[in-house]
């Protein structure tokens, strides 16, 4: 199923296009350092390959913009190259790793049934604060096998950890650090079976790990993966909302979920661009990266490469193949990928089982805005009507 240009979810004010046909690049400014951003789909997925010349051993830089004044530790595995990065990552692998438990997989079937028949009781729903954060709190307590009552707390800290309506903020960085601490803390005096007992009781090279190291995983367990699937969600129900003959279309035949999803994951793209650092001076497309400087490897503009996905300005729900590089790409492919996969697998499968339609009542696009673009990802507010079959 193919849809035109025009919508709100579909890629046609994609802001990197010209640069990337005609340079390949953008420089763009963030918090006075120029950083060039790499934007065809083949550079982008070398350069993710190549952490010898792009690096994210780099610690608050791998986030764009960096986070030093929001957070005190290395985010692990992600702020670090091979060989360590590969050690690290198989410490909390096995507890993403979860989302594709036939047991995790029913209880998100469970969730998400809640969720909707709580939603459909309403005369309206505003999704991204009553159905899309809460949904994202209750299944990362699921991936995590934390009681679900600890998913009422991180409802609590709004759509993303570290920024609120003003910017990026310390104060919420260091409420985060609290909770984080305390649960370590909690975990090392009585450890279960849940992901703080297993951080707690993990080896790093034959020895326990620091508390740091163990900050350090939880720290990028909880701001990542948050507002990325908050945005996919709203924008899939958003985009049902806009297209009534998407879900029918679906409804047709189920199996077609599998490429939808990816389809969705394609053009939103939530995670923009991501930061890696050069050890030594490398040449991006003509423009010289001092040795230490960063460069940006920007999954969006990637997403949307004529070269590689044909009409990438339209939607079209049975697209195979699909390349997306909305994971990432490489060794640092996101940890939480089966994760938001099964999200949004059983939210379109529950929609298609369930809702008749849904009624946009009122909507607000989440636009980032930095110096060099301005892009439309998700949703800041959303408002609707959910319609029972």
């Amino acid at each position: 199923m193919t849809t035109s240009n025009g919508d709100p979810l579909e890629p046609s004010r994609d802001p990197f296009r010209e640069k990337r046909e005609k340079e390949g690049i953008l420089k763009c400014e963030y918090q006075g350092e120029s950083i060039p951003m790499i934007l065809r789909h083949e550079d982008v997925r070398r350069a993710a390959k190549d952490w010898k010349t792009y690096s994210s051993d780099a610690p608050f830089r791998v986030p764009i913009p960096s986070e030093e004044a929001v957070r005190s530790m290395r985010q692990l595995p992600v702020e670090t190259d091979p060989p360590d990065h590969t050690e690290y990552r198989e410490i909390v692998e096995p507890y993403f790793l979860r989302a594709k438990d036939p047991c995790v997989m029913a209880q998100m079937d469970v969730l998400i049934d809640r969720l909707l028949d709580h939603a459909m009781k309403q005369d309206s729903l505003e999704v991204v604060l009553g159905f899309a954060l809460p949904l994202q709190s209750y299944a990362l307590a699921l991936l995590l096998n934390m009681p679900a009552k600890e998913a009422e707390t991180w409802i609590t800290w709004g759509v993303h950890v570290f920024f609120d309506e003003e910017g990026m903020s310390g104060e919420k960085g260091s409420l985060l650090d609290t909770y984080l601490q305390g649960q370590l803390d909690r975990a090392a005096a009585d450890p279960g079976g849940d992901f703080f007992s297993a951080l707690t009781k993990a080896t790093f090279r034959g020895r326990p790990l620091t508390r740091e190291e163990m900050m350090g995983f939880a720290n990028l367990t909880f701001a990542g993966g948050r507002d990325t699937v908050i945005h996919t969600v709203a924008s899939v129900l958003a985009y049902l909302g806009h297209h009534p003959a998407a879900l029918e279309y679906l409804r047709q035949d189920p199996s077609r979920i599998v490429l939808a999803s990816e389809e969705f994951f394609r053009v939103v793209t939530p995670l923009t661009h991501i930061g890696r650092v050069c050890p030594v001076e490398t040449g991006v497309h003509g423009t010289t990266v001092k040795a230490g400087d960063r460069v940006s490897l920007c999954w969006a503009s990637a997403n949307r490469d004529e070269s590689v996905f044909e009409a990438p300005d339209e939607v079209r729900l049975d697209r195979k193949p699909n390349p997306h590089l909305a994971f990432g790409f490489g060794t640092h492919l996101c940890l939480g990928a089966h994760h938001a996969r099964l999200i949004v697998r059983t939210l379109l499968r529950k929609c298609v089982e369930r809702v008749g339609g849904i009624i946009i009542l009122e909507e607000q696009e989440h636009v980032e805005k930095a110096a060099g673009y301005q892009r439309v990802g998700g949703y800041d507010f959303l408002k609707v009507k959910l319609v029972a079959r």
